[in-house]
């Protein structure tokens, strides 16, 4: 019928507005305000990101793309994402975090469309690195700079913990217990650290010369990716060489880690990309994810992702403009 989906109990656009509504508040509110169960809800949202995706080929002139995870659930349950840094949308998700899970997103592009694929952003994650390498023969495989820099804060967390453990074991209780408040200090870019925090580095870098050089490689390598181009590879080199000869084992062998992704590290600096657009995807889907408090399926949670942020959110009925994020 023209005025309803196949298979549908409700007029299309009925389904418009319980989509619509969805995207905007939680569905126990959608499911009192329009009168119908829970599970209709869900049945709703996935016959609009049908149909909207059976109109409009999701994977039609992808050539720069992003892949990442994100946990959905308790217990080690996540998803795996991909979005196009073109259109700003998301294209694709499903359940787990392996090859096969990636694997099957290019299965559904196509062994034509992936030699079409010019760059793909991610995180170092090895299994992206060989689907990707596998799959997509033109791609230069992007490692995301945001992530290299949380290699260096981790490495620095753990020579923080080292030390802390070690003037713990020495009896000094009042060092130990300043070097476990100093955490969010050595963590915090310089410009947004409070007036107490930057007192706490200056007695770090007065009594504890080992933690206080950890804090001064994370800055030069935060320094060094925010560069881009020439300057931060001649920047990252000079910084690799300080790392290989700083007596930190946890630096030492974050070094080596980003001697091993180097090529991927340089092509991101080179060409601007970032997984920055992916992550905002990432915490969207987190507020989704509250919202959508009652789903019992992940992929429900994948088609209400799917609506809001692949551009299948319908306008409103009676309404001339288009929704946000709608498919023009």
């Amino acid at each position: 019928m023209p005025w309803a989906r196949h298979g549908a109990g409700h007029t299309r656009a009925f389904d418009d507005q319980v989509a619509w509504l969805v995207t905007h508040t939680s569905r126990s509110a959608v499911s009192e305000l329009m009168r119908v169960a829970w599970r209709t809800v869900g049945a709703i949202v996935a016959r609009v990101v049908a149909d909207g995706r059976s109109a409009h080929d999701p994977f039609a002139g992808l050539r720069r793309i992003g892949l990442d995870e994100i946990s959905y659930k308790r217990g080690h349950r996540y998803l795996t994402v991909c979005v196009d840094h073109d259109s700003g949308r998301l294209v694709w998700a499903a359940v787990g975090r392996d090859k096969k899970t990636l694997r099957g997103l290019f299965d559904l592009v196509g062994e034509e469309r992936c030699q079409q694929i010019t760059v793909v952003s991610a995180d170092g994650a090895e299994w992206i690195a060989d689907v990707v390498g596998e799959r997509c023969p033109n791609a230069t495989l992007c490692i995301d700079a945001f992530h290299v820099v949380q290699w260096a804060t981790d490495a620095l967390d753990e020579v923080r913990r080292e030390v802390w453990n070690t003037a713990r074991r020495s009896g000094m209780t009042e060092q130990a217990r300043e070097l476990k408040g100093a955490r969010f200090a050595l963590w915090k870019n310089p410009e947004d650290l409070t007036h107490r925090q930057q007192a706490k580095l200056a007695v770090i870098a007065k009594t504890n010369a080992p933690l206080y050089r950890a804090y001064l490689l994370k800055e030069q390598l935060r320094l060094a990716i925010r560069r881009k181009g020439v300057v931060s590879l001649t920047m990252l080199d000079a910084w690799l060489a300080w790392a290989a000869r700083s007596r930190l084992p946890a630096f030492v062998e974050l070094g080596r880690k980003i001697r091993r992704h180097l090529p991927g590290i340089e092509a991101a600096l080179l060409q601007g990309v970032s997984n920055a657009l992916i992550e905002s995807t990432n915490t969207k889907l987190r507020v989704l994810h509250r919202m959508a408090f009652g789903f019992q399926k992940p992929e429900h949670l994948i088609a209400l992702a799917l609506l809001d942020r692949g551009g299948y959110c319908p306008p409103l009925p009676g309404r001339s403009s288009p929704a946000r994020g709608t498919l023009s």
